[in-house]
């Protein structure tokens, strides 16, 4: 079993920044692939980001490119999105999930992830 815990969430204005952090804990994986989706109301869950822990590799949703980013510390098991330049339709509830093992170019399938955490809210002002 895999604990996902996200933090950093909050309420900022259009053009401000913030840094979720999602911190495993439980079973680890060797070579595991790590995502952020998102969910606002009314709508469907929506690939953000996710990174590749054997060979680094990133991905991002277009909506994203640029002003955010992924990264991540195997020492402490810990996924990053650092988000800039915010803007209001980036409201939404934010997840982070785990796979046991590298996804190649399915990143983006929310289904194929083991584990997923519970969510932070992440509200963006006009």
């Amino acid at each position: 079993q895999v604990h996902l815990v996200e933090s950093g969430g909050g309420l900022v204005q259009a053009g401000g920044s913030l840094r979720l952090s999602c911190a495993a804990s439980g079973r680890t994986f060797s070579r595991p692939a790590m995502g952020w989706f998102r969910q606002a109301p009314g709508k469907e869950r929506e690939f953000v980001a996710a990174i590749n822990w054997s060979d680094i590799s990133i991905y991002y949703v277009d909506s994203v490119k640029g002003r955010f980013t992924i990264s991540r510390d195997s020492a402490k098991n810990t996924v990053y999105l650092q988000m800039n330049s915010l803007k209001p339709e980036d409201t939404a509830v934010y997840y982070c999930a785990v796979r046991g093992s590298d996804l190649g170019n399915s990143y983006y399938l929310g289904h194929l992830y083991d584990y997923w955490g519970q969510g932070t809210q992440v509200t963006v002002s006009s």
